[in-house]
C-alpha cells in the first residue's frame, strides 16, 4: 500500500479523486475504530482484489490504482459531478 500511496502522491491531478473515493468507500464512523483512517473495510478490499486479480493475497498494482482513479475522475466529470 505504501507504493500505491506514493504513486498517488506523484499524481496531483488525482488527489481530489483519491480523497473522494476514500470518503465513498470508507465505512461510517471510521474515525471511531482503529486504525482511525478512512480506509475501506477488509471485506471490500478483498472483493476488489478478487475481482481485479483473482487472488486476495496479491498487493494492488499502483498503475492499476492510478488507472482506476483516473476512470473515477472521468466518470464523475461525464456525470456532471
Amino acid at each position: 500500500m505504501i507504493r500505491v500511496a506514493f504513486a498517488v502522491l506523484g499524481r496531483p491531478s488525482l488527489w481530489f479523486t483519491a480523497r473522494r473515493q476514500a470518503r465513498r468507500t470508507s465505512p461510517p464512523g471510521w474515525w471511531r475504530r482503529p486504525p482511525f483512517l478512512p480506509v475501506p473495510s477488509g471485506d471490500y478490499l478483498r472483493f476488489r482484489l478478487v475481482t481485479q486479480y483473482g487472488d486476495t493475497e496479491r498487493s494492488p498494482d499502483p498503475a492499476d490504482v492510478l488507472d482506476s482513479l483516473a476512470w473515477c475522475r472521468d466518470w464523475d466529470r461525464a456525470a456532471g459531478r
